[in-house]
């Protein structure tokens, strides 16, 4: 029998994130996809235009193309033009401009021959077959230039780009299809525990439902990856090893439970006879049975069986990993000020994060034990207690960082 023996050495929460990021590297494989389905990947190639946006001079409001001197002294004088046509959106005019005559134009149509500017409708009245002008325009004034957004040739988007909405309609405005993205990191969940049964499964006595691969999987596929989510493991040698050998043909593999220090929590030796445990316990409340290794070049996480910690946990290590090894920009933290909701005694001598539900202005803690999932499903952000805080008195401004 497996003795149980106590953590020898924690890391600082700032230490494992530096090892977990220099043994985490991007992506290198890419994939082709469908410009519709492209927002949120990032860019493996440089996109160049082959042609220009606009790809000729356009009106960039409905009006009437003119030739600017003849509208010069409308706001002094009656100044009458020869309505010559008129050209709908989509449309392209045969009829070239001349002095004294305009064309009706909407906005978005190609500017006609001889037309060198467009007066707004608004500035505009109709008289029979002409056009009252009651105030000049100067030359290319309410006109969109050929290549006035993008140039033939320019890069316009460059490689590593992170696609937006709004990128990926400068991709729908060259013509494009289909581009070139860094595919998705894969990362292998493997839940493990004898007491663990999926969802849906009969429990037997002393038995809970997989709470942390869901959770996990949820988590992870927002920040850019692929999971697979693999069968429950029980704490046995050969099946975690096993589990743990089909995980490493992905680019990450996460296991939840197994990394704390009793007797069946196994992970921590496979790892080492696999490749190299680089971490095991963390300086941290809740998440300290947190284990980071390496085998074959593939990163390994342990996770803690507890719920709250290992969706903390998944914020804390996972989210940053992962996006770095999918090319992603970091997370911007998002942040509010508020009054502690009660007086909170700090006694864990660790980084304590406690969750907390906003009401207002006033943060109520929400936490209850490392094993209540609801301590985060009720939470809305939580806050980073260091370690040498005692006493947090009810009232006082805190900064709470916010959850998804």
């Amino acid at each position: 029998m497996r003795e149980m023996e106590p953590f020898k050495l924690l890391v600082s929460q700032e230490k494992a994130e530096e090892i977990v990021l220099e043994n985490c590297t991007p992506i290198e494989d890419t994939e082709s996809v469908k410009i519709e389905a492209s927002a949120g990947r990032v860019l493996a190639v440089d996109v160049r235009a082959d042609r220009s946006v606009p790809p000729f001079d356009r009106s960039a409001m409905d009006g009437y193309a003119v030739i600017a001197k003849d509208t010069f002294g409308a706001d002094t004088k009656e100044v009458l033009l020869r309505l010559d046509g008129v050209i709908h959106a989509g449309e392209v005019s045969d009829v070239r401009v001349s002095g004294g005559r305009c064309i009706q134009i909407a906005t978005g149509s190609p500017l006609p021959e001889g037309a060198d500017s467009v007066v707004m409708v608004e500035y505009t009245e109709k008289r029979g077959d002409e056009i009252l002008i009651t105030r000049p325009v100067y030359p290319g004034a309410n006109v969109s230039n050929k290549g006035e957004d993008i140039v033939e040739g320019d890069v316009v988007l460059e490689k590593g780009t992170f696609l937006t909405p709004a990128k990926t309609g400068t991709l729908a405005a060259l013509g494009l299809t289909e581009i070139e993205v860094y595919s998705k990191p894969r990362v292998a969940v493997i839940p493990t525990g004898k007491e663990i049964v999926s969802p849906g499964e009969q429990l037997a006595p002393g038995q809970i439902y997989d709470i942390n691969s869901y959770t996990l999987l949820t988590v992870l596929e927002k920040h850019g990856v692929s999971v697979e989510q693999f069968p429950v493991a029980a704490d046995e040698i050969e099946t975690l090893k096993e589990a743990l050998t089909q995980g490493l043909e992905y680019d990450m593999v996460v296991l939840s439970g197994g990394s704390s220090v009793g007797e069946k929590d196994l992970l921590a030796g496979i790892l080492t006879e696999l490749g190299e445990v680089l971490f095991h316990g963390v300086q941290i409340k809740p998440g300290k049975p947190t284990l980071f290794g390496i085998v074959n070049n593939t990163p390994v996480f342990g996770m803690p069986g507890y719920p709250t910690s290992c969706l903390s946990n998944a914020y804390i290590f996972l989210v940053p990993a992962v996006r770095k090894m999918a090319r992603l920009p970091s997370v911007y933290e998002r942040t509010v000020t508020a009054k502690i909701g009660k007086r909170i005694v700090s006694s864990s001598g660790r980084r304590q994060f406690l969750t907390v539900r906003l009401e207002g202005d006033v943060a109520h803690p929400v936490y209850k034990h490392s094993g209540a999932i609801t301590s985060m499903a009720q939470a809305d952000g939580y806050v980073i207690l260091p370690v040498n805080l005692d006493v947090i008195e009810e009232g006082e401004s805190i900064e709470v960082i916010l959850l998804d």
